[in-house]
């Protein structure tokens, strides 16, 4: 399988966007909220990537709250942040809510043929505007023990489980989508406090992925987490022991400028220990990188592991899809604790 996602225009998959994911580069597609306008047009869409690649990793950003790419004909999922409180605090009744929920987005995205979510979010909710209430909660312990509820459920379906933002995005202010973060903080700090919930979760055999943090740790690393050999070979593949596929984060993003331009950028995530790189927003920049082959696919020479592994379990899916009632009331709790954009 290839090593970069890419994303596509609108609607439907264009002649030109048939060449993009026929490429042996691509691996993957990324969807957006500009490729829905309703379920049956989601699924004549997925249909026609299929019939381009039936192999390709179809992901989406469908982590309930304001970070949910599909509307209309899909539950509203609350955000991660309001179960707890939702649940008044009882830590147990927020488990089995989290549960339920990894369930529902789950089965709703592999009901139009959608392989996986980026989710779930594992960062500490801090003083980061852009992750917030996306986190689970404050605290890492809670933050692992709701984690560990909803993947259950995410599994439940058959759809695999990528967290993010290794090792943590929430204690800086930045965005990295529009900036360089760059958190100050002492190791400690970091280490055993914002990467706790990824750590426990790793050691648990929880998670399938990984997609790190474009932000720089400056009192560790000089480099971003996702461009560093130190943060994914040495911490998340040595000392956390993580041997699932590792995701960067959008190349397009600010907080990936740093290393060049598009082919340099995905040169440094691939060399960085990188799996999959994700090329968004920018057609440009996905052209450049693609016709980088030959430089790419000299880093890429290493044994990468394969993304194609999260792909869902069928048998577990095809259960999830006829599991009707569950579905059902599953979306009762999700419509009973409400969205708040």
């Amino acid at each position: 399988m290839g090593f970069l996602m890419l994303d596509i225009a609108g609607t439907q998959l264009k002649r030109e966007e048939e060449a993009l994911l026929a490429s042996p580069m691509t691996g993957g597609l990324i969807l957006f909220s500009r490729n829905f306008e309703n379920r049956a047009q989601l699924n004549a869409l997925i249909a026609s990537v299929r019939r381009v690649r039936s192999d390709l990793l179809i992901a989406v950003d469908h982590e309930g709250g304001r970070v949910q790419r599909f509307r209309e004909g899909f539950t509203q999922i609350p955000a991660m942040g309001d179960i707890l409180p939702a649940a008044g605090q009882d830590l147990g009744l927020a488990k089995r809510w989290a549960t339920e929920l990894g369930f529902l987005m789950a089965v709703e995205l592999l009901a139009s043929d959608i392989d996986l979510s980026f989710a779930p979010v594992l960062d500490v909710n801090g003083v980061s505007d852009v992750i917030g209430r996306r986190a689970f909660s404050a605290n890492p312990d809670e933050i692992t023990a709701l984690a560990d509820a909803f993947i259950r459920g995410m599994d439940s379906a058959g759809m695999r489980a990528v967290g993010k933002h290794f090792p943590g995005h929430g204690s800086v202010k930045a965005d990295s989508h529009v900036a360089m973060p760059v958190d100050s903080r002492e190791a400690g700090e970091i280490l055993n406090f914002d990467m706790q919930p990824f750590k426990q979760l790793i050691d648990a055999q929880r998670l399938d992925g990984v997609m790190p943090a474009h932000v720089v740790y400056d009192k560790l690393c000089p480099n971003p987490a996702g461009f560093s050999s130190f943060w994914l070979q040495e911490k998340l593949r040595g000392e956390l022991g993580f041997d699932g596929v590792i995701f960067s984060d959008d190349l397009g993003m600010e907080g990936a400028a740093f290393a060049g331009d598009y082919p340099a950028r995905a040169r440094a995530a691939l060399a960085a220990g990188c799996d999959m790189i994700l090329v968004c927003n920018n057609r440009d920049g996905a052209l450049s990188v693609l016709a980088a082959q030959a430089s790419l696919n000299e880093i890429d020479g290493r044994a990468r592991r394969n993304a194609a592994t999260l792909r869902p379990d069928p048998i577990k899916a095809i259960r999830a899809l006829d599991n009707h009632e569950r579905w059902e009331k599953a979306r009762e709790l999700a419509l009973s604790i409400g969205y708040q954009p």
